[in-house]
This record gives structure tokens, C-alpha cells and sequence, in this order.
């Protein structure tokens, strides 16, 4: 998938083989063209990647070759074993969970799970979690609060599943039972939003003690599509809403919401998958680790203190 802020860059990566094809082929030496070309495409990248607006960042957040939860989960997590259904007879395939080892710790990693093609997205509801994924989630995290195992979770969804069906099963009640219990539990939570951050259906696993964020990961209350709709009744307009509503990582850093920006390789994770693990995989060793340090009621106070401060302002 090729995003339209690419394609300068793309091109120009074009030009460059077709100039090696031909120099193969008229056995020319035109290295010092290529080493002038590759040093340009370095710094198009860097100029590109480095200046993305929000609605730009929001393509990149839903990329569909970008690491989903289980990619990440099964490349940090050592012993890894996916737990499955709700204990109510629901086993819904957008939100996955189990418990694994992170650095030799026994930890409870759970998060959203899109699909990677059409049919897969479908099977996963495109990543949103209906009532019984959220009731899976809560059954998951209580086992780690009953066995002293921290909880990651990983946040890349649009939303909740909105469907009728949804609030027929209790949507909102199973999505507040979590924000409920999630401020209570006395084992450290660590929260990653590693791609799209979307409204409720983000918050349900999204009460921690850290919120990390990767560098073109979106965070916001409705999507930008759903909030142009509303205010301008033209879903067109998203591109103005994506920067009013402040959704990308550096924004809520300001805000003070992030705790932690993890930085992508140039490009994006997807292009660099590996390195943006090991990226992930570090910062969550060393916020699991500064965690431990607390006691139980610790953690419940600068969780609670934590969340009380948002949305505060002073006006002078």
C-alpha cells in the first residue's frame, strides 16, 4: 500500500534501480550518481517522515503491513500461550490475550487485533471488540491481579464494535466494569497504543500506570471521520478535525496524557519491524521494571493521581 506522502520518495527509489539496471547492463560505473541519489532518498525520508501532518499520521496508525498485537506480543514475549473466551460464551477474535514472560518476568499481554487482508479483517471485525472481547479481557486481567502478574495491554482499534447486537449484549457496561476494576487492581499496568487509539473501545484496556505511544500512533476520543461528520456534516473535513482534536503522540505529550514516545524507525514500524520491537520490547522492560519498585498501594495512588490530572488547565 502505497500512502500519497510517499511518493516522492518511492519514485525517486525507482529511479535510482532503473539507473543501476542500465549501468549492469552497459557496464557503466555511475556509483557516485547512485552513493548522490541514495544520500537525497536518506534525506527526502527524513524530510518527509519528519513533517507529517495528523491526518497523514492517522494513515500511517491504520497501515495495513504495520505490526498488530499478536506480531508484537509473539516477537517480546518468551512462552507466550493465547487464553481464550469470557467465561459467558463469547470468544471474540478482535481482542487477544494470554499470559507470557517479559525478561524473564510472567506477565498477562492482552490487546486488539486486526486482520491483515479482507477476509482476516472481517473474521476480526476489523479489530473492534464487541462486549464479550471486553468481558474476555476483564476475565484476563483479574487472573493477573489474583496471580501478581503485571498487565500489557496493546491498543489498536477504531472503536468498539458500535453494532446493535452490541448494545444489546452491554457495550458501555462491559467497557465501564473495566475502566472500573482496571483503577483497582494492584498489579502494574503498562498500556502501548501501537497503532490507531479510538474512543471507548481504546479506554476499555486503557487505565495504566504508564501509557506509551509509538511516534505515528493516533489517540482520540472519536475518529476524525466520525467527528467531521458531526460538527460539519461532511466527512470530507477530516483532515481539520484530525488537528483539532490533537490525536497524534507528540500532542498528548504536551498534554501530558503520554507518558512514554517511542520513536519509529524512518518510514514507519512497518518498514522496519524488527527494530521497532526491540524498541518496544527495551521500553517495556524498563517501565515494568521502575513499576516493581512501588508497592501495590503506590501504584493505586499515582494511578488515580494520574488520571485526576488530566484535563485540568489554568487560565491566566
Amino acid at each position: 500500500m502505497l500512502l500519497d506522502f510517499e511518493k516522492p520518495l518511492v519514485e525517486l527509489e525507482k529511479r535510482i534501480q532503473q539507473i543501476r539496471d542500465i549501468a549492469e547492463d552497459t557496464d557503466v560505473d555511475v556509483s557516485d550518481e547512485i552513493r548522490q541519489l541514495e544520500d537525497r532518498a536518506t534525506e527526502l525520508r527524513q524530510e518527509i517522515f519528519s513533517n507529517l501532518s495528523p491526518a497523514q499520521r492517522l494513515q500511517l496508525a491504520r497501515h495495513p503491513r504495520r505490526p498488530s498485537t499478536l506480531d508484537y506480543i509473539q516477537a517480546i514475549g518468551d512462552e507466550w500461550i493465547e487464553l481464550h473466551g469470557d467465561r459467558g460464551g463469547s470468544d471474540d477474535p478482535a481482542l487477544v490475550g494470554g499470559v507470557s514472560r517479559l525478561g524473564g518476568i510472567p506477565v498477562v499481554m492482552l490487546g486488539h487485533q486486526k486482520g491483515r487482508d479482507t477476509k482476516d479483517n472481517v473474521r476480526r471485525n476489523f479489530g473492534m471488540a464487541s462486549p464479550g472481547g471486553y468481558r474476555k479481557a476483564l476475565r484476563l486481567m483479574d487472573h493477573a491481579n489474583r496471580f501478581g502478574m503485571p498487565i500489557l495491554t496493546f491498543i489498536d482499534t477504531p472503536g468498539a464494535w458500535a453494532g446493535i447486537e452490541a448494545e444489546h449484549l452491554g457495550q458501555g457496561e462491559a467497557i465501564a466494569v473495566n475502566l472500573r476494576e482496571m483503577f483497582g487492581y494492584e498489579v502494574p499496568i503498562i498500556c502501548t497504543v501501537i497503532g490507531e487509539g479510538g474512543s471507548g473501545g481504546a479506554l476499555g484496556i486503557g487505565v495504566g500506570d504508564r501509557l506509551l505511544m509509538f511516534e505515528h500512533a493516533v489517540y482520540t476520543v472519536a475518529t476524525p471521520e466520525a467527528c467531521a461528520a458531526i460538527l460539519w456534516k461532511d466527512a470530507a473535513k477530516s483532515p481539520q478535525a484530525a488537528e483539532a482534536l490533537k490525536i497524534t503522540a507528540q500532542d498528548l505529550k504536551n498534554l501530558e496524557i503520554l507518558d512514554r514516545l517511542l520513536p519509529e524507525p524512518v518510514g514507519g514500524v512497518h518498514n522496519q519491524p524488527v527494530q521497532a520491537t526491540e524498541i518496544l520490547k527495551t521500553a517495556l522492560i524498563e517501565e515494568l521494571k521502575n513499576l516493581l519498585e512501588f508497592s501495590p498501594q503506590e501504584r493505586q495512588q499515582l494511578r488515580y493521581e494520574k488520571f485526576r490530572r488530566m484535563g485540568v488547565f489554568l487560565e491566566g
